[in-house]
């Protein structure tokens, strides 16, 4: 919970989330989620993919209701959407056929304001938010910055008081993200906007640190508080500080320290045939490795540091990152990764030998690539459905994490030529021809 003394904008107590797998039984999504969010601060939700960020984010909206525990939105229960708290989606979400003042004044729909005074608030939402001059246009005419600008003034239109963001950044191109993200942390720093408190979701580690005054790092499976991290550092921010890159590592520590002990966890349990596989190409496997291999990494970096030059966020620098765990050709440790001297090999192997080394810790390392060569290699054709395997894998996984994994094998099956797959019928199968 947290510890500033502000009066509190909602409270979420005890939250958990659970939806209806097809079979009825329930799916845990959230569990006992605890968090208070103070008047004059912006809390952040860090997390990968799957970690109940976004399904968190609806419910302290009041879109969804929590399977358990409650909500208090300014001390009350709250029952569903509210006056007073406003969101901003990742997409865009904007009326092609309205223009820029129509979409914004539809955030005002629900206040049953006369015309007048509608006209009015939206107009200053448009010049606050820096789309003064473009009313009158239509999305279609607008880039990417400008319509989530729309977004943003439709969102603040209202005088909210929570501002809900929905990795709001994530959709536009870097310079772009980064001009919106300062103009809107000078709105609030110099308190020009309505909104007293913001929860944020990202999945961008430097974004998080960059703008927000708390941190909860989200565990996944299910989806629960795994760090909570404050940032002290005074407005506006430095990326180049060392004590801004101090969070930055620490945040890496958390996540990849506990990826790598579930990755453990999973080996340990049922021969390794739950373990959660996340569907990342060998292109780019290869292409990181090649990369730790070389000048100034030398086999071994920081994910802090490696990230920032290769332009990648933690869901698609994770997911390299576990693979090249999990297949033995790195290790993590705390925030760094280390290649082992197969990885060294891997790296700097031409692309035979590459396909022969990554073979050969695919069935060592990869229970489920093993076992499906297995059943395919005893089956007098050759051929098993996909369903044999999906059924398989949810005794361990739940149906997307099953899912996940399947993708993940197929590409890399089909990589090291273990075996083939038919999209179309939905069949693993051998082509011995040339074995």
């Amino acid at each position: 919970m947290a510890a500033r003394t502000e009066p509190r904008i909602i409270e979420l107590r005890h939250v958990c989330k659970a939806f209806a797998k097809p079979s009825g039984e329930p799916l845990p999504v959230l569990k006992d989620i605890d968090i208070a969010i103070t008047r004059g601060e912006i809390l952040g939700l860090l997390g990968r993919s799957g970690s109940g960020k976004s399904t968190l984010l609806r419910i302290a909206g009041g879109l969804i209701q929590p399977t358990s525990g409650e909500v208090l939105y300014r001390e009350a229960p709250l029952g569903g959407p509210a006056e007073g708290i406003a969101i901003v989606f990742q997409t865009f979400a904007l009326y092609p056929w309205l223009t820029v003042l129509e979409n914004v004044e539809l955030g005002l729909d629900a206040l049953g304001l006369p015309v007048a005074e509608a006209r009015r608030r939206a107009m200053a939402s448009i010049d606050l938010i820096g789309l003064d001059g473009f009313q009158s246009a239509y999305p279609r005419e607008l880039s990417g910055g400008m319509r989530q600008r729309v977004g943003f003034a439709r969102a603040i239109v209202s005088d909210p008081t929570l501002l809900l963001m929905d990795e709001p950044f994530s959709a536009l191109d870097v310079l772009t993200a980064e001009t919106l993200r300062t103009d809107f942390l000078d709105l609030w720093i110099e308190q020009k906007l309505p909104t007293k408190a913001v929860l944020m979701v990202t999945h961008n580690i430097e974004e998080a640190v960059l703008m927000c005054d708390r941190i909860l790092v989200l565990g996944s499976n299910p989806g629960h508080i795994a760090a909570e991290i404050p940032v002290s550092l005074p407005q506006p921010r430095n990326r180049l500080d060392a004590s801004f890159h101090a969070i930055v590592d620490e945040i890496y520590a958390i996540l990849t320290s506990r990826m790598a002990e579930a990755i453990g966890e999973r080996k340990q349990v049922h021969g390794g045939m739950g373990q959660l596989l996340m569907p990342v190409s060998v292109n780019r496997v290869g292409g990181f490795a090649e990369t730790l291999a070389m000048p100034p990494y030398a086999g071994h970096a920081e994910l802090g540091k490696i990230a920032g030059p290769l332009a990648l966020e933690i869901n698609d620098l994770l997911p390299i990152a576990a693979a090249l765990h999990i297949l033995e050709f790195a290790e993590l440790e705390g925030g760094a990764i280390k290649l082992t001297a197969a990885g060294h090999l891997f790296a700097q192997s031409g692309t035979e030998e590459r396909k022969r080394l990554f073979r050969e810790h695919l069935i060592r390392f990869v229970p489920l690539a093993a076992h499906i060569r297995q059943v395919l290699d005893e089956r007098e054709g050759h051929r098993a459905p996909r369903e044999r395997f999906e059924f398989e894998l949810e005794d361990h996984l739940n149906r997307n994490d099953a899912d996940s994994t399947l993708r993940a094998i197929i590409g890399w099956g089909r990589y090291a030529e273990l075996f083939s797959y038919d999209d179309r019928t939905r069949t693993f199968g051998l082509d011995l021809s040339g074995q």
